[in-house]
């Protein structure tokens, strides 16, 4: 549509811009709040309106897609229940730093202030949440308010935004023209701060780099790895940013996040510079602010992020760069190398080795050994394969023997939100349907959501569902074995046949019981070619991959006297 003044609807006008911004995919709930933008869509077949079972899950699935393409991911839902059902994903968004624009179905504006039938201020709850939070209410704006939504969702830190969209406004007749469409703002890296992080690095003997954050995309990863490469410098991402590095690169030395690789751990607190790319400094990545003091590191610091406000907020960094990860990618990239390469290429050896020995598979209780199903899918799955997992400790056993070597093949919320990988897996394989997708649970997460199974199934979405079964909250559980010993209380589960209920949902099934069950289990489900779940029977004990239930609560009751 030109952006000659056309009469339309509020919600045509929504739709249009939502169009002219590239929009591909709107992941919903449905509401009788804004029917009129259903409608309005009726007539756009190129946007996929992928309708969802619970908001949750909606928002989840526009936070991986966004986590995927690059590009904001766009979800609808009504007022009341249903945006705050969606909050869940929004704080995922704002924690992983993801582009996220949500719409908010709205009463009509004759019935503000009254406490009208579900209805929220969204200023107000989701004002500490979001990067923008606000309301359209007259029809001839509705251009701008979503045009700026998109800027403000992509440019300097990504993060969500969520606009309330009054019914009766959408309703409403406007001619205000089309906007243009928006581009991200990104910030450069100037020549005085290169030339400062040049000297910096060149002095340096065991330097360290440690990425992640949002505004990367596959070229950033590339220069990335060829500047580590040429300078002879280790590579490190933080908590969940694993595909941000090819695993296999022979620089990577693994992630900072929960439960880190002790010798990683030890080398973030001995360099002598730390550069940090893309990431905050936040409790996972600082193992609880003890891996650097607080507020002025024994390591040379250069934090370089898009967000200002990110510099300095814990931390006070030797060197602070206000500027987006790609662009400093890129500049890193074109530095001639400098300093003692020969003693950096050592350094690099060593960390890469410690890498190596800590991804060999470990024995745990049980007939099912986990790290040895982990490792076989890494040499089963093409390098585009895509894993998506949400929060517990069956994680752990990808986070540490899993290699990520595809750009993006690594969807899990850095802010640790269960039940995000069932609704991650569903989107992933509707944007990548040649891809082979899993999607990691464990029992307790996957019934956070596992309701979008019928989702998959109604797109014939090919996930294979891997469920973890322990029959606990099983990170509750293990910080009660430590907290309180042998004192069991609120994280036992009694769960359903789970291969039965993906029947019922119209999945394939399996049931694993020994680690030599699942080989061709997986691959039976691969070719069901549709949604399958995998169940897998794990032994209580096996909690950890360094130790058992059993010696947990040990350790703790010794601990106690």
């Amino acid at each position: 549509m030109s952006r000659n003044a056309v009469a339309r609807t509020g919600a045509r006008a929504l739709v249009d811009t939502l169009r002219l911004n590239g929009v591909d995919t709107i992941f919903c709930v449905p509401g009788e709040s804004y029917l009129a933008v259903l409608d309005a869509l009726h007539d756009v077949p190129e946007i996929k309106l992928v309708v969802c079972r619970q908001e949750g899950g909606a928002a989840y699935m526009a936070d991986a897609y966004a986590k995927a393409t690059g590009k904001p991911g766009i979800c609808f839902v009504t007022r009341g229940p249903g945006i705050t059902n969606a909050s869940v994903g929004i704080h995922v968004a704002q924690q992983d730093s993801s582009p996220v624009i949500v719409f908010m179905g709205q009463v009509g504006r004759d019935m503000f202030e009254r406490e009208a039938f579900q209805e929220v201020d969204v200023r107000k709850v989701f004002g500490s949440m979001t990067k923008w939070a606000a309301q359209i209410d007259d029809a001839d704006r509705v251009p701008e308010f979503v045009s700026r939504a998109f800027y403000t969702a992509t440019s300097g830190r990504p993060g969500p935004v969520v606009l309330a969209l009054p019914e009766d406004m959408l309703v409403e007749q406007t001619d205000a023209p089309d906007a243009r469409p928006a581009t991200p703002v990104e910030t450069g890296i100037g020549a005085e701060a290169l030339a400062r992080l040049r000297d910096l690095l060149a002095e340096a003997k065991h330097p360290l780099l440690l990425i992640g954050g949002g505004g990367w995309d596959a070229q950033a990863r590339a220069d990335i790895q060829a500047f580590a490469e040429a300078w002879e410098v280790p590579l490190t991402v933080s908590f969940r940013c694993q595909d941000y590095v090819d695993n296999d690169h022979s620089h990577y030395v693994g992630d900072v996040g929960i439960g880190p690789n002790p010798k990683l751990a030890e080398r973030v607190k001995t360099t002598d510079l730390l550069v940090v790319l893309g990431a905050r400094l936040g409790e996972m990545t600082t193992g609880g602010y003890t891996l650097l003091n607080v507020p002025v590191p024994a390591q040379r610091l250069v934090h370089i992020h898009a967000g200002a406000e990110e510099l300095g907020r814990v931390y006070q960094p030797e060197l602070a760069i206000n500027a987006n990860s790609a662009a400093v990618a890129a500049a890193l990239a074109g530095l001639a190398p400098a300093g003692d390469l020969q003693a950096r290429q050592d350094w690099v050896r060593g960390a890469r080795a410690d890498y190596e020995a800590w991804q060999q598979p470990v024995v745990s209780p049980g007939s099912v050994q986990m790290s040895e199903i982990v490792r076989w899918l890494v040499g089963r799955l093409p390098p585009d394969s895509m894993i998506c997992n949400g929060a517990g400790n069956y994680a752990t056993w990808f986070h540490r023997f899993y290699r990520y070597r595809g750009w993006r093949t690594q969807l899990a919320p850095t802010n640790g939100s269960m039940g995000y990988g069932v609704p991650a897996g569903v989107a992933a394989k509707l944007q990548h349907p040649e891809r082979v997708v899993i999607a990691a649970a464990g029992d307790g997460c996957f019934l956070m959501n596992g309701q979008e199974l019928a989702t998959a199934a109604q797109y014939n979405a090919a996930v294979v569902f891997l469920v973890i079964d322990n029959g606990m909250y099983g990170t509750i559980r293990m910080h009660q074995e430590r907290d309180y010993p042998a004192r069991i209380s609120g994280t036992a589960l009694q769960n359903p046949d789970f291969a039965q209920l993906a029947v019922a949902y119209g999945a394939h099934a399996e049931t694993v019981e020994r680690t030599e069950e699942f080989a061709p289990a997986f691959e039976r489900a691969v070719a069901a070619g549709r949604p399958a779940l995998i169940w897998i029977k794990l032994d209580p004990e096996a909690i950890t991959p360094r130790a058992s239930l059993s010696q947990i609560r040990a350790t703790a009751q010794q601990a106690k006297g």
